[in-house]
Protein backbone atom coordinates (compact mmCIF):
# COMPACT_ATOMS: atom_id res chain seq x y z
CA UNK A 1 0.00 0.00 0.00
CA UNK A 2 1.53 3.58 -0.73
CA UNK A 3 0.20 7.00 -0.18
CA UNK A 4 -0.38 8.16 -3.28
CA UNK A 5 -3.64 9.48 -2.48
CA UNK A 6 -2.55 11.91 0.54
CA UNK A 7 0.33 13.14 -2.31
CA UNK A 8 -2.57 14.09 -4.19
CA UNK A 9 -4.18 15.75 -1.92
CA UNK A 10 -1.56 18.13 -0.81
CA UNK A 11 -1.23 19.04 -4.21
CA UNK A 12 -4.78 19.89 -5.38
CA UNK A 13 -6.96 22.15 -2.95
CA UNK A 14 -9.70 21.37 -4.33
CA UNK A 15 -9.49 17.72 -3.62
CA UNK A 16 -8.00 18.26 -0.18
CA UNK A 17 -11.13 20.55 1.01
CA UNK A 18 -13.46 17.82 -0.55
CA UNK A 19 -11.35 15.02 2.09
CA UNK A 20 -12.45 17.75 4.31
CA UNK A 21 -15.79 18.02 3.89
CA UNK A 22 -17.71 16.42 3.73
CA UNK A 23 -15.60 13.49 4.80
CA UNK A 24 -13.84 14.88 7.86
CA UNK A 25 -10.05 14.08 6.76
CA UNK A 26 -8.71 17.69 6.89
CA UNK A 27 -5.26 18.17 6.18
CA UNK A 28 -4.63 21.33 7.53
CA UNK A 29 -6.03 20.25 11.15
CA UNK A 30 -2.58 18.38 11.28
CA UNK A 31 -0.60 21.13 11.85
CA UNK A 32 -2.79 21.93 14.97
CA UNK A 33 -1.50 18.61 16.90
CA UNK A 34 -3.61 16.22 18.98
CA UNK A 35 -6.40 17.85 21.96
CA UNK A 36 -3.30 16.24 24.07
CA UNK A 37 0.24 14.98 23.72
CA UNK A 38 0.21 11.11 23.24
CA UNK A 39 2.45 8.42 22.41
CA UNK A 40 2.41 4.75 21.38
CA UNK A 41 3.01 2.61 24.25
CA UNK A 42 5.34 0.42 21.78
CA UNK A 43 7.54 3.58 21.66
CA UNK A 44 7.29 3.87 17.94
CA UNK A 45 6.34 7.38 15.74
CA UNK A 46 3.44 9.09 15.08
CA UNK A 47 3.15 11.73 12.45
CA UNK A 48 -0.18 13.29 12.64
CA UNK A 49 -1.50 14.10 9.19
CA UNK A 50 -5.00 15.15 9.01
CA UNK A 51 -7.76 15.56 11.97
CA UNK A 52 -12.01 16.12 11.81
CA UNK A 53 -13.91 18.64 13.84
CA UNK A 54 -14.99 16.56 16.45
CA UNK A 55 -11.07 16.84 17.83
CA UNK A 56 -10.14 13.45 16.40
CA UNK A 57 -6.58 13.12 14.99
CA UNK A 58 -5.47 10.66 12.12
CA UNK A 59 -1.70 9.35 12.63
CA UNK A 60 0.60 7.66 10.51
CA UNK A 61 2.90 5.07 12.11
CA UNK A 62 6.32 3.43 10.85
CA UNK A 63 4.74 0.67 9.29
CA UNK A 64 2.25 3.21 7.49
CA UNK A 65 -0.79 2.09 9.20
CA UNK A 66 -3.03 4.91 9.94
CA UNK A 67 -4.21 5.25 13.85
CA UNK A 68 -7.47 7.24 14.50
CA UNK A 69 -7.70 9.10 17.83
CA UNK A 70 -10.82 10.45 18.85
CA UNK A 71 -11.04 13.26 21.57
CA UNK A 72 -12.95 11.13 24.28
CA UNK A 73 -9.84 8.88 24.54
CA UNK A 74 -10.51 5.78 22.00
CA UNK A 75 -7.98 4.94 19.20
CA UNK A 76 -7.80 2.28 16.71
CA UNK A 77 -6.13 1.17 13.75
CA UNK A 78 -8.69 2.08 10.09
CA UNK A 79 -6.12 1.16 7.49
CA UNK A 80 -2.82 -0.24 6.17
CA UNK A 81 -2.04 2.84 4.58
CA UNK A 82 -3.12 6.39 4.08
CA UNK A 83 -4.54 5.53 0.93
CA UNK A 84 -6.78 2.37 2.81
CA UNK A 85 -7.47 4.72 5.38
CA UNK A 86 -8.97 7.20 2.72
CA UNK A 87 -10.74 4.63 1.37
CA UNK A 88 -12.79 3.98 4.41
CA UNK A 89 -13.54 7.66 5.24
CA UNK A 90 -14.82 8.56 1.83
CA UNK A 91 -16.67 5.16 0.91
CA UNK A 92 -18.20 5.29 5.01
CA UNK A 93 -18.86 8.52 5.93
CA UNK A 94 -20.28 7.17 9.12
CA UNK A 95 -17.58 4.59 9.49
CA UNK A 96 -17.30 5.83 13.66
CA UNK A 97 -20.85 4.35 13.81
CA UNK A 98 -19.35 1.04 12.30
CA UNK A 99 -17.04 0.40 13.96
CA UNK A 100 -18.94 -2.76 16.18
CA UNK A 101 -19.98 -4.32 12.96
CA UNK A 102 -18.59 -7.65 11.75
CA UNK A 103 -18.66 -9.64 8.55
CA UNK A 104 -20.79 -11.81 10.57
CA UNK A 105 -22.97 -9.98 11.05
CA UNK A 106 -24.18 -10.47 7.41
CA UNK A 107 -24.57 -8.03 4.35
CA UNK A 108 -27.96 -7.20 5.10
CA UNK A 109 -27.60 -5.48 9.06
CA UNK A 110 -24.47 -4.22 7.54
CA UNK A 111 -26.34 -2.48 4.70
CA UNK A 112 -29.31 -1.39 6.88
CA UNK A 113 -26.56 -0.26 9.46
CA UNK A 114 -24.91 1.86 6.85
CA UNK A 115 -27.73 3.14 5.17
CA UNK A 116 -29.31 4.53 7.81
CA UNK A 117 -26.12 6.33 9.02
CA UNK A 118 -25.52 8.12 5.31
CA UNK A 119 -29.59 9.05 5.42
CA UNK A 120 -28.64 11.03 8.68
CA UNK A 121 -26.15 12.76 6.65
CA UNK A 122 -27.80 13.69 3.93
CA UNK A 123 -30.15 15.78 5.95
CA UNK A 124 -27.47 18.00 6.56
CA UNK A 125 -25.31 17.88 3.52
CA UNK A 126 -25.01 16.08 0.37
CA UNK A 127 -22.27 13.11 0.13
CA UNK A 128 -22.85 11.16 -3.13
CA UNK A 129 -21.31 13.54 -5.92
CA UNK A 130 -18.69 14.36 -3.60
CA UNK A 131 -17.70 10.97 -3.06
CA UNK A 132 -18.08 9.88 -6.68
CA UNK A 133 -15.46 12.74 -7.82
CA UNK A 134 -12.71 12.08 -4.78
CA UNK A 135 -13.37 8.59 -5.76
CA UNK A 136 -12.20 8.98 -9.50
CA UNK A 137 -9.55 11.88 -8.78
CA UNK A 138 -7.85 9.42 -6.56
CA UNK A 139 -7.88 6.50 -8.23
CA UNK A 140 -10.36 4.35 -5.80
CA UNK A 141 -12.30 1.76 -6.69
CA UNK A 142 -16.36 1.78 -5.90
CA UNK A 143 -16.24 -0.71 -2.78
CA UNK A 144 -19.26 -2.39 -1.14
CA UNK A 145 -19.94 -1.08 2.27
CA UNK A 146 -19.56 -5.10 3.41
CA UNK A 147 -16.55 -5.11 2.12
CA UNK A 148 -15.25 -2.08 3.51
CA UNK A 149 -16.51 -2.78 6.97
CA UNK A 150 -14.79 -6.52 6.74
CA UNK A 151 -11.50 -4.12 6.41
CA UNK A 152 -12.28 -1.91 9.12
CA UNK A 153 -12.97 -4.85 11.42
CA UNK A 154 -9.15 -6.44 10.42
CA UNK A 155 -7.63 -2.88 10.77
CA UNK A 156 -9.13 -2.09 14.12
CA UNK A 157 -8.51 -5.95 15.12
CA UNK A 158 -4.48 -5.06 14.45
CA UNK A 159 -4.16 -1.62 16.70
CA UNK A 160 -3.31 -4.29 19.81
CA UNK A 161 -0.41 -4.70 20.87
CA UNK A 162 1.76 -2.57 18.46
CA UNK A 163 -0.30 0.60 18.12
CA UNK A 164 -1.83 1.29 21.69
CA UNK A 165 -1.74 4.80 22.27
CA UNK A 166 -1.27 6.46 25.72
CA UNK A 167 -1.29 9.84 27.51
CA UNK A 168 2.16 11.07 27.40
CA UNK A 169 1.31 12.89 30.24
CA UNK A 170 -0.24 10.14 32.80
CA UNK A 171 0.78 7.38 30.44
CA UNK A 172 -2.86 5.83 30.68
CA UNK A 173 -4.11 3.89 27.71
CA UNK A 174 -6.95 5.27 25.33
CA UNK A 175 -9.59 2.77 25.16
CA UNK A 176 -9.83 0.57 21.96
CA UNK A 177 -12.04 1.58 19.07
CA UNK A 178 -14.38 -1.55 18.18
CA UNK A 179 -13.91 -4.99 19.09
CA UNK A 180 -11.79 -6.52 21.45
CA UNK A 181 -9.14 -8.67 21.06
CA UNK A 182 -8.94 -12.76 22.18
CA UNK A 183 -8.17 -12.61 25.82
CA UNK A 184 -4.24 -12.41 26.03
CA UNK A 185 -4.52 -16.60 27.51
CA UNK A 186 -4.95 -16.80 23.83
CA UNK A 187 -1.88 -16.14 22.26
CA UNK A 188 -0.07 -17.02 25.38
CA UNK A 189 -1.18 -20.86 25.15
CA UNK A 190 -1.84 -21.17 21.20
CA UNK A 191 2.52 -22.67 21.26
CA UNK A 192 1.36 -25.22 23.89
CA UNK A 193 -1.35 -25.93 22.36
CA UNK A 194 0.60 -27.52 19.66
CA UNK A 195 3.18 -28.78 21.56
CA UNK A 196 0.64 -30.39 23.68
CA UNK A 197 -0.90 -32.54 20.62
CA UNK A 198 2.77 -33.29 19.48
CA UNK A 199 2.98 -34.77 23.26
CA UNK A 200 -0.39 -37.13 22.80
CA UNK A 201 0.56 -37.96 18.93
CA UNK A 202 3.69 -39.62 20.90
CA UNK A 203 6.28 -37.79 18.81
CA UNK A 204 9.56 -38.75 20.55
CA UNK A 205 11.52 -35.72 19.21
CA UNK A 206 8.86 -33.44 20.76
CA UNK A 207 8.79 -35.14 23.87
CA UNK A 208 12.94 -34.57 24.14
CA UNK A 209 12.57 -30.87 22.81
CA UNK A 210 9.45 -29.74 25.17
CA UNK A 211 10.95 -31.40 28.51
CA UNK A 212 13.95 -29.85 28.28
CA UNK A 213 12.94 -26.31 27.43
CA UNK A 214 11.48 -24.57 30.39
CA UNK A 215 9.19 -22.24 28.91
CA UNK A 216 7.80 -24.47 26.60
CA UNK A 217 7.48 -27.19 29.17
CA UNK A 218 5.36 -24.85 31.33
CA UNK A 219 3.57 -23.56 28.62
CA UNK A 220 2.25 -27.03 27.72
CA UNK A 221 1.54 -27.56 30.94
CA UNK A 222 -0.80 -24.88 31.31
CA UNK A 223 -2.47 -26.27 27.77
CA UNK A 224 -2.81 -29.55 29.70
CA UNK A 225 -4.22 -27.56 32.63
CA UNK A 226 -7.24 -25.94 30.39
CA UNK A 227 -7.86 -29.70 28.07
CA UNK A 228 -7.04 -32.65 30.06
CA UNK A 229 -7.19 -36.48 29.03
CA UNK A 230 -7.74 -39.62 30.02
CA UNK A 231 -4.45 -40.62 28.49
CA UNK A 232 -2.16 -37.81 29.62
CA UNK A 233 -0.67 -39.39 32.47
CA UNK A 234 2.37 -40.93 30.76
CA UNK A 235 3.06 -37.49 29.63
CA UNK A 236 2.48 -35.56 32.53
CA UNK A 237 5.11 -37.42 34.41
CA UNK A 238 7.69 -37.15 31.81
CA UNK A 239 7.38 -33.45 32.05
CA UNK A 240 6.60 -33.37 35.97
CA UNK A 241 10.32 -35.02 36.32
CA UNK A 242 12.07 -32.14 34.00
CA UNK A 243 10.41 -29.69 36.07
CA UNK A 244 11.76 -30.36 39.04
CA UNK A 245 14.90 -28.77 37.41
CA UNK A 246 12.91 -25.06 37.97
CA UNK A 247 12.43 -25.84 41.19
CA UNK A 248 9.56 -25.27 43.33
CA UNK A 249 7.37 -23.22 40.74
CA UNK A 250 3.57 -23.09 40.08
CA UNK A 251 4.06 -25.21 37.37
CA UNK A 252 5.91 -27.97 39.44
CA UNK A 253 2.55 -28.03 41.44
CA UNK A 254 0.52 -28.22 38.58
CA UNK A 255 2.08 -30.83 37.41
CA UNK A 256 1.39 -32.61 40.58
CA UNK A 257 -1.88 -31.90 40.69
CA UNK A 258 -2.56 -33.05 37.42
CA UNK A 259 -0.79 -36.45 38.15
CA UNK A 260 -2.92 -36.53 41.35
CA UNK A 261 -6.10 -36.36 39.73
CA UNK A 262 -6.05 -39.33 38.01
CA UNK A 263 -5.72 -41.30 41.33
CA UNK A 264 -2.93 -43.77 40.17
CA UNK A 265 -0.97 -45.22 43.83
CA UNK A 266 1.48 -45.92 41.60
CA UNK A 267 2.55 -42.03 41.34
CA UNK A 268 3.31 -41.68 44.70
CA UNK A 269 6.63 -42.61 44.80
CA UNK A 270 7.53 -40.11 42.02
CA UNK A 271 5.42 -37.19 43.64
CA UNK A 272 7.20 -38.33 46.63
CA UNK A 273 10.74 -37.95 45.16
CA UNK A 274 10.10 -34.57 43.63
CA UNK A 275 8.81 -33.43 46.89
CA UNK A 276 11.84 -34.01 47.91
CA UNK A 277 13.92 -32.74 45.56
CA UNK A 278 14.77 -29.67 47.19
CA UNK A 279 13.95 -27.44 50.62
CA UNK A 280 11.27 -25.27 48.59
CA UNK A 281 9.72 -28.05 46.49
CA UNK A 282 9.65 -29.97 50.31
CA UNK A 283 7.26 -26.87 51.29
CA UNK A 284 5.46 -26.39 48.16
CA UNK A 285 3.99 -29.78 48.02
CA UNK A 286 4.61 -30.76 51.93
CA UNK A 287 0.75 -31.85 51.19
CA UNK A 288 1.65 -34.74 48.88
CA UNK A 289 0.22 -38.20 50.87
CA UNK A 290 2.49 -40.48 52.26
CA UNK A 291 3.41 -44.22 51.20
CA UNK A 292 0.47 -46.44 51.62
CA UNK A 293 -2.22 -43.50 50.85
CA UNK A 294 -5.18 -44.92 48.82
CA UNK A 295 -6.68 -43.76 45.22
CA UNK A 296 -9.04 -41.82 47.01
CA UNK A 297 -7.05 -39.86 49.05
CA UNK A 298 -4.48 -38.92 46.46
CA UNK A 299 -7.64 -37.98 44.44
CA UNK A 300 -8.92 -35.56 47.12
CA UNK A 301 -5.38 -34.26 48.23
CA UNK A 302 -4.84 -33.43 43.86
CA UNK A 303 -8.41 -32.44 43.37
CA UNK A 304 -8.35 -29.67 46.98
CA UNK A 305 -5.11 -27.85 45.49
CA UNK A 306 -6.68 -27.61 41.99
CA UNK A 307 -9.74 -25.54 43.35
CA UNK A 308 -7.92 -23.48 45.28
CA UNK A 309 -4.81 -23.02 42.82
CA UNK A 310 -5.88 -23.93 39.45
CA UNK A 311 -8.89 -24.83 37.79
CA UNK A 312 -9.81 -25.42 33.99
CA UNK A 313 -11.28 -21.66 33.38
CA UNK A 314 -8.07 -19.75 31.58
CA UNK A 315 -10.59 -16.58 32.48
CA UNK A 316 -10.06 -17.40 36.24
CA UNK A 317 -6.20 -17.31 36.30
CA UNK A 318 -4.41 -13.75 37.44
CA UNK A 319 -3.61 -11.51 34.66
CA UNK A 320 -0.09 -11.85 35.61
CA UNK A 321 0.04 -15.80 34.79
CA UNK A 322 -0.54 -14.78 31.58
CA UNK A 323 1.75 -11.76 31.22
CA UNK A 324 4.75 -14.02 32.58
CA UNK A 325 3.87 -16.64 29.71
CA UNK A 326 3.61 -13.85 27.50
CA UNK A 327 6.85 -11.98 28.02
CA UNK A 328 8.96 -15.46 28.75
CA UNK A 329 7.81 -16.59 24.99
CA UNK A 330 9.09 -12.89 23.76
CA UNK A 331 5.69 -11.27 23.25
CA UNK A 332 6.88 -8.07 25.29
CA UNK A 333 4.77 -5.69 24.24
CA UNK A 334 1.69 -7.95 24.37
CA UNK A 335 2.31 -8.41 28.54
CA UNK A 336 2.71 -4.61 28.55
CA UNK A 337 -0.34 -3.43 27.08
CA UNK A 338 -2.07 -5.59 29.56
CA UNK A 339 -0.58 -4.67 32.47
CA UNK A 340 -1.21 -1.34 31.42
CA UNK A 341 -4.70 -1.58 31.40
CA UNK A 342 -4.79 -3.56 34.54
CA UNK A 343 -3.13 -0.23 36.14
CA UNK A 344 -5.73 1.60 34.28
CA UNK A 345 -8.20 -0.34 35.93
CA UNK A 346 -6.90 0.40 39.72
CA UNK A 347 -6.32 4.47 39.08
CA UNK A 348 -9.72 4.73 37.61
CA UNK A 349 -11.24 2.53 40.37
CA UNK A 350 -8.92 2.85 44.10
CA UNK A 351 -11.86 0.46 45.62
CA UNK A 352 -10.55 -2.47 43.53
CA UNK A 353 -7.96 -2.68 46.20
CA UNK A 354 -10.30 -3.24 49.03
CA UNK A 355 -10.07 -6.63 51.00
CA UNK A 356 -13.02 -8.03 50.50
CA UNK A 357 -13.49 -9.36 54.75
CA UNK A 358 -12.06 -5.79 56.14
CA UNK A 359 -13.27 -3.27 53.33
CA UNK A 360 -12.14 -0.48 54.81
CA UNK A 361 -8.32 -1.42 54.16
CA UNK A 362 -6.63 -1.92 50.71
CA UNK A 363 -4.83 -4.68 49.62
CA UNK A 364 -1.88 -2.25 47.49
CA UNK A 365 0.74 -5.66 46.85
CA UNK A 366 -0.86 -5.37 42.93
CA UNK A 367 0.31 -2.15 42.77
CA UNK A 368 3.70 -3.15 44.02
CA UNK A 369 3.48 -6.34 41.76
CA UNK A 370 3.14 -3.92 38.71
CA UNK A 371 5.75 -1.67 39.17
CA UNK A 372 8.01 -4.37 39.16
CA UNK A 373 6.61 -6.10 36.28
CA UNK A 374 7.08 -2.84 34.63
CA UNK A 375 10.75 -2.42 35.52
CA UNK A 376 11.78 -6.06 34.47
CA UNK A 377 10.23 -5.38 30.84
CA UNK A 378 12.35 -1.94 30.83
CA UNK A 379 9.10 0.40 31.20
CA UNK A 380 10.32 2.74 33.80
CA UNK A 381 7.46 5.50 33.10
CA UNK A 382 4.57 2.54 33.69
CA UNK A 383 6.80 1.12 36.60
CA UNK A 384 6.75 4.70 38.18
CA UNK A 385 3.43 5.25 37.54
CA UNK A 386 2.43 2.30 39.81
CA UNK A 387 5.01 2.87 42.31
CA UNK A 388 4.08 6.34 42.58
CA UNK A 389 0.42 5.31 43.50
CA UNK A 390 1.64 2.33 45.73
CA UNK A 391 3.73 4.84 47.84
CA UNK A 392 0.73 7.33 47.87
CA UNK A 393 -1.39 4.59 49.79
CA UNK A 394 0.79 3.34 52.27
CA UNK A 395 -0.63 3.72 55.92
CA UNK A 396 2.61 3.06 57.58
CA UNK A 397 5.86 4.96 58.71
CA UNK A 398 7.58 2.12 57.21
CA UNK A 399 5.51 1.10 54.45
CA UNK A 400 5.96 5.29 53.41
CA UNK A 401 9.45 5.23 53.80
CA UNK A 402 10.21 1.99 51.98
CA UNK A 403 7.55 2.28 49.02
CA UNK A 404 9.27 5.93 48.49
CA UNK A 405 12.63 4.62 48.68
CA UNK A 406 11.75 2.47 45.79
CA UNK A 407 9.68 5.18 44.10
CA UNK A 408 13.30 7.55 44.47
CA UNK A 409 15.22 4.74 42.86
CA UNK A 410 13.16 4.29 39.98
CA UNK A 411 12.75 7.85 39.70
CA UNK A 412 16.87 7.95 39.48
CA UNK A 413 16.92 5.45 37.23
CA UNK A 414 14.71 6.87 34.77
CA UNK A 415 16.71 10.43 34.79
CA UNK A 416 13.78 12.15 36.82
CA UNK A 417 16.63 13.34 39.69
CA UNK A 418 14.54 16.44 41.12
CA UNK A 419 11.66 14.04 41.33
CA UNK A 420 14.02 11.68 43.43
CA UNK A 421 15.21 14.35 45.51
CA UNK A 422 11.40 15.04 46.61
CA UNK A 423 11.14 11.11 47.55
CA UNK A 424 14.42 11.03 49.30
CA UNK A 425 13.38 14.23 51.27
CA UNK A 426 9.78 12.25 52.24
CA UNK A 427 12.01 8.90 53.03
CA UNK A 428 13.93 11.47 55.66
CA UNK A 429 10.58 12.94 57.02
CA UNK A 430 9.14 9.76 57.68
CA UNK A 431 12.49 8.88 59.55
CA UNK A 432 11.95 12.27 61.66
CA UNK A 433 8.58 12.24 62.53
CA UNK A 434 6.99 9.07 62.13
CA UNK A 435 3.35 8.67 63.10
CA UNK A 436 3.65 5.26 64.80
CA UNK A 437 6.30 2.67 66.31
CA UNK A 438 7.09 0.80 62.78
CA UNK A 439 9.80 2.63 62.10
CA UNK A 440 11.68 2.21 65.53
CA UNK A 441 14.54 0.16 64.46
CA UNK A 442 15.19 1.04 61.06
CA UNK A 443 18.64 1.97 61.85
CA UNK A 444 20.10 -1.32 62.85
CA UNK A 445 17.92 -3.16 59.97
CA UNK A 446 18.51 -3.02 56.12
CA UNK A 447 16.10 -0.77 55.35
CA UNK A 448 18.19 1.49 56.66
CA UNK A 449 20.92 0.63 54.82
CA UNK A 450 19.20 0.53 51.65
CA UNK A 451 17.91 4.16 52.38
CA UNK A 452 21.29 5.42 52.83
CA UNK A 453 22.86 4.04 49.64
CA UNK A 454 19.95 5.49 48.06
CA UNK A 455 21.20 8.92 48.74
CA UNK A 456 24.93 8.60 47.79
CA UNK A 457 23.59 6.58 44.50
CA UNK A 458 21.43 9.62 43.74
CA UNK A 459 24.27 12.03 44.66
CA UNK A 460 26.38 10.57 42.46
CA UNK A 461 23.64 11.31 39.48
CA UNK A 462 23.25 14.34 40.51
CA UNK A 463 27.26 15.23 40.41
CA UNK A 464 27.91 13.49 37.25
CA UNK A 465 24.75 15.38 35.68
CA UNK A 466 26.66 18.61 36.54
CA UNK A 467 23.98 19.56 39.47
CA UNK A 468 26.72 20.56 41.93
CA UNK A 469 24.63 22.10 44.38
CA UNK A 470 22.22 19.81 44.91
CA UNK A 471 25.02 16.71 44.76
CA UNK A 472 26.38 18.83 47.82
CA UNK A 473 23.16 19.09 49.85
CA UNK A 474 22.09 15.71 49.39
CA UNK A 475 25.64 14.19 50.41
CA UNK A 476 25.33 16.02 53.50
CA UNK A 477 21.79 14.52 54.24
CA UNK A 478 23.59 11.00 53.21
CA UNK A 479 26.25 11.44 55.69
CA UNK A 480 23.80 12.61 58.25
CA UNK A 481 21.68 9.11 58.04
CA UNK A 482 24.69 6.90 57.76
CA UNK A 483 25.93 8.30 61.12
CA UNK A 484 22.46 7.00 62.45
CA UNK A 485 22.94 3.58 61.43
CA UNK A 486 24.65 0.82 63.84
CA UNK A 487 27.78 -0.27 62.86
CA UNK A 488 26.37 -3.22 61.27
CA UNK A 489 24.07 -1.42 59.19
CA UNK A 490 26.69 1.17 57.97
CA UNK A 491 29.57 -1.20 57.66
CA UNK A 492 28.46 -1.84 53.79
CA UNK A 493 27.73 1.91 52.69
CA UNK A 494 31.15 3.38 53.88
CA UNK A 495 32.94 2.61 50.82
CA UNK A 496 29.93 3.94 48.18
CA UNK A 497 30.19 6.91 51.06
CA UNK A 498 33.44 7.72 50.56
CA UNK A 499 33.70 6.78 46.56
CA UNK A 500 30.75 9.66 46.27
CA UNK A 501 32.28 12.14 48.63
CA UNK A 502 35.62 12.01 46.29
CA UNK A 503 33.14 12.37 43.68
CA UNK A 504 31.59 15.64 44.68
CA UNK A 505 35.16 17.19 45.52
CA UNK A 506 35.92 16.34 41.89
CA UNK A 507 32.25 18.39 40.79
CA UNK A 508 33.66 20.98 43.23
CA UNK A 509 37.02 21.52 41.75
CA UNK A 510 36.08 21.32 37.75
CA UNK A 511 33.50 24.14 38.89
CA UNK A 512 35.88 26.06 41.06
CA UNK A 513 33.32 25.77 44.17
CA UNK A 514 35.42 26.17 46.98
CA UNK A 515 34.88 22.95 49.85
CA UNK A 516 33.04 19.50 49.72
CA UNK A 517 31.55 16.90 52.64
CA UNK A 518 33.79 14.77 53.80
CA UNK A 519 31.41 11.31 53.52
CA UNK A 520 32.62 9.43 56.30
CA UNK A 521 29.54 9.54 58.80
CA UNK A 522 28.87 6.71 61.61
Amino acid sequence: MTDHALRLLRRDRRLAELAAFPFGFDLDRAAHGHVEEVRLASGGPLEAVAGDDTGGTYFVCADGSVLYADSEGAAGIIGSSVDEALELVIGLPGWRGCTRLSPDDGEEKILACVAGTEDEIRECYEIDEERAELRAALGFPERSPVELVGGLRAALLRTEPDFVLLNADEGCAYDRLGPDGPPLWEPVLAAGRADLALLRQGDRTAWREVAEDPVRRRITLRAAQFDRAEGDPELLRHLLRHETRSSMTDELRLAAVLVGLHGDTGDLPLLLEVRETDFDTACGLSGVPEPGASADELRQWARELDESMFGTDPADEPVSTWTDLARDQGMTDLARVTLIRALDTIVMDQSRLRRPGAPRTLATAPLSGLARDFEELGDLPQALRAQRLYAALQETAWDRASARHSLARLEREAGRLPQAVDSLAAVREALATPDDDSLRHWRRVNLGRFIAEEHYRLTLALADAGRPEESRALLTAADALLGELSENAAKGVRELAERTAARVREVDWGTGTVGGTGGEGG
